[in-house]
Formats: structure tokens, C-alpha cells, sequence
């Protein structure tokens, strides 16, 4: 056998060998991405979704939710529910709180891992709003209260695994953060925080942005210069009859109201989403005020921040 066909055939064997090694070492290097990926997607252990909005449905059928709440033994915080279980409606948007205490002399990072059981219902518990998404740096002896904003899908109910379910556990545990990596300061949702115009605007693109644009109207109306503009007014935007009919003027306190429950505030608006966060309130109104400039008597947009996208409903 010649050497140039012998190099053939060695080459035959050793090329798919080559591929499958490169291919089992990206499985292991991404495996840990991929079993993310597969949970959230899932429901799988339990794992909870992310959701950009709330349901618009809301069931007659109630479900229980306790909270359970844990920390590492190298992390000397307190942490704990402020309150220990809720019951509410499948597809109502509820707001409770966690409350987190640094025990030690300085600060920490700290980082929540969580989960659902039964295992079978995290395909249907939604978190608009939770502390657990990110690095949470809470400051020497600081203590505060954080919120966290859930539904659980009405399809539940539905769902012959989880059909009998009338109870579900929500379970935290508190980390310290080994490489903290830009984390998130927790005192912004103390009530004395200053607003803050920069977190709002990455909220607003968050929360807003699918339907709303500073000086285009979208699926809801352009929001450029909202504060201090007469309800329903912006041109060319097909306004519910109860919004133009509405004798306000948007002010800061007007907006949180709206934004707390707009169905509430003006019966007979079409928009469903509420934010509940009263943080969130007022820092997405501080962007609304301070990303608008007016130079010379005219409206000009300005940004304040760089921010990432969710949800928002029309009015």
C-alpha cells in the first residue's frame, strides 16, 4: 500500500474524530448556558419565567403562593419575606416584598438563585420585576425592602399536571457574589432615594418601548413631552373617548397614578399594564422629564441613558 493512499485513510478516520472531540468539548463548555436555556424554557426543577408584561387574563380560580427564603453561610445578611404567603387570582399581577439586611461592616454583593415547586408549575409563574435577575450590592448595615412582581398563567389551570395544584412555594437563596460584575446598587428602592432619570430610561425601554416612542406614535402614543400636555392630545394618535374626554393635564403625580393603574385612574382607558413598584414609578416619570429639553420654546428629545427592551400596552 503506497504512503499517499495509507495518508488517506488515516486522514478518513482522523478528521470525524477531530469533529467529534471539537463538538463534545463545546457541549461541556456551553452545557451549563444550554441547561439555562432548557429550564427557562421549560419550567424544568421548577424554574421560574420571565415575563415582559402581565396577562390580561384574570381567572376566578385563586392559588396560594408562600414564600420561603435563604442564605448562604458566607454571606452575612438577613433576608426573609415581609409577608409569608398571598393568595391570588391565575393572571393577576401581584406586588410583595423581600426584605434584605447587611449584617456586616461593609458592603457585599450578593446574587439570588430561586425556584417554584411543585417542579411542574414554573412554566407558569411569571416575574415582571425581581431582585434575583442580577448582582444586588447592598452597603454596610443597609437595609431594604425589595419588590418583586409575579403572575401565575391562568393556562395552569388547564394543564392536567397542574390542574389540582392550589398551593405554590417561591424559594430564594442569597449568594455572595464570587466575580460581581457591574452589580446593581439595592438602595435604589429606598423611599429616599433620589429619582433617578438614567434608571428610568433603561425601565422606560424595559416596560415602555414595544408601544411607546418619545416622537412617534406607535401602539400607544408618543410620550415626548408627556409632562405638562393635556391627556389624549398628541397628534395624530386614535385616543379611547374616555382618555380625550378626560380633563387632565399630565403632571409627575398624575403619571404615577396612571402608571399604578391606568383602568383605576381613568375608568374606561384601554391600557391593561400596571407597574406596581412605586420605585419604578418614579424613575420611569424622572426620565420622562428630564430626557426632554426645550432650548428655544421647542420640544427636542434627549437621551438619557442606554437601556434594553420589554413590553408596554397602547392607551
Amino acid at each position: 500500500m503506497s504512503t499517499k493512499l495509507q495518508r488517506r485513510k488515516n486522514l478518513r478516520v482522523l478528521v470525524p474524530c477531530l469533529a467529534t472531540i471539537t463538538i463534545m468539548l463545546g457541549v461541556v463548555a456551553y452545557s451549563p448556558t444550554l441547561y439555562r436555556l432548557f429550564c427557562a424554557a421549560t419550567g424544568f426543577g421548577g424554574t421560574t419565567q420571565r415575563a415582559l408584561a402581565g396577562s390580561e387574563e384574570r381567572s376566578d380560580r385563586t392559588v396560594t403562593v408562600l414564600f420561603d427564603t435563604n442564605v448562604a453561610p458566607d454571606l452575612p445578611w438577613r433576608f426573609e419575606p415581609e409577608q409569608r404567603e398571598v393568595t391570588v387570582h391565575l393572571g393577576e399581577q401581584k406586588l410583595v416584598f423581600f426584605m434584605a439586611q447587611n449584617l456586616s461592616d461593609k458592603a457585599i454583593v450578593g446574587h439570588a438563585t430561586f425556584n417554584v415547586s411543585p417542579g411542574t408549575t414554573g412554566i407558569y409563574f411569571n416575574k415582571i420585576q425581581c431582585f434575583c435577575f442580577d448582582d444586588e450590592l447592598l452597603d454596610a448595615h443597609e437595609k431594604v425592602d425589595m419588590p418583586v412582581v409575579f403572575f401565575v398563567d391562568p393556562a395552569m389551570a388547564t394543564d392536567p399536571e397542574t390542574a389540582a395544584v392550589d398551593a405554590i412555594t417561591l424559594s430564594y437563596t442569597f449568594f455572595r457574589s464570587p466575580a460581581p460584575d457591574k452589580p446593581k446598587d439595592l438602595s435604589r428602592f429606598l423611599a429616599t432615594s433620589s429619582p433617578d432619570p438614567a434608571r428610568g430610561q433603561a425601565l422606560f425601554v424595559e416596560r415602555c418601548a414595544a408601544c411607546h416612542a418619545p416622537d412617534v406614535n406607535k401602539a400607544g402614543p408618543m410620550l415626548g413631552n408627556v409632562v405638562g400636555r393635556k391627556a389624549g392630545s398628541a397628534p395624530g394618535y386614535n385616543y379611547s373617548l374616555a382618555l380625550r374626554s378626560a380633563d387632565l393635564t399630565w403632571s409627575a403625580d398624575s403619571l404615577d397614578q396612571w402608571l399604578a393603574d391606568p383602568r383605576k385612574f381613568i375608568p374606561g382607558v384601554k391600557m391593561p399594564i400596571r407597574v406596581l413598584d412605586a420605585s419604578t414609578r418614579r424613575d420611569i416619570i424622572a426620565y420622562l422629564k428630564a430626557g426632554f429639553d426645550k432650548p428655544s420654546g421647542r420640544s427636542e428629545y434627549r437621551p438619557v441613558a442606554q437601556g434594553s427592551l420589554d413590553q408596554h400596552r397602547n392607551e
